[in-house]
């Protein structure tokens, strides 16, 4: 399983003035564990950043999905909560779910993620829009499963699955949790740094 990471990366950049600037940004992207989120930010950003550069953090962060357009390259992060019933307890929970979305304004960011939700079976509400400071995301890609050295199971493994129910543990991933909170819990939510060191 994949999860997203923030990885804080630390270099010296040059502005459009042509000044030189030591600057931490921050990167999102999709990997298995630290390790290989930090394998990756080198591997995705070598051919980007000239001259050195350090990474100063590296985060689980919980983003429920990403919604990505071609026409803007500013970074919305937006708070979604519904209410989730149990059928069994007959109560509801308030779940909580952060989403990233590409947009101009705050306006479009919130027509956006409107449009992109309006398949979601029940009523939802976008209590926060906030601009991000992620300066670029880095997706899944199937050349990473290559890059971990995944396998398909061999067939004494399949035996072993289908008489235990156990497999082979190819990740010492996280897990994939939407944040809930009930009457009598306080609601958990996923941070992105929003500072920048200078």
């Amino acid at each position: 399983m994949n999860n997203w990471f923030t990885v804080k990366v630390k270099y010296t950049k040059q502005l459009d003035n042509g000044a030189f600037k030591r600057v931490s940004e921050p990167y999102l992207l999709a990997a298995m564990t630290f390790t290989d989120a930090e394998a990756r930010i080198y591997d995705e950003l070598g051919s980007i950043i000239r001259g050195e550069f350090n990474v100063t953090g590296i985060t689980p962060t919980t983003i429920h999905d990403i919604f990505a357009y071609d026409d803007a390259d500013v970074w919305y992060k937006c708070k979604v909560t519904y209410e989730n019933f149990d059928a069994d307890s007959e109560k509801g929970k308030k779940v909580a779910q952060n989403f990233l979305v590409s947009a101009n304004s705050v306006k479009q960011a919130y027509d956006r993620m409107v449009e992109s939700l309006k398949g979601l079976m029940v009523d939802f509400q976008i209590p926060s829009i906030m601009v991000s400071p992620i300066v670029e995301i880095f997706p899944y890609s199937e050349e990473m499963d290559k890059e971990v050295g995944r396998r398909a199971m061999t067939e004494e493994e399949t035996e072993v699955f289908e008489t235990t129910g156990k497999g082979p543990v190819f990740s010492a991933s996280g897990s994939d949790f939407d944040d809930e909170e009930s009457d009598n819990t306080t609601e958990v939510e996923s941070e992105i740094e929003d500072d920048f060191d200078a």
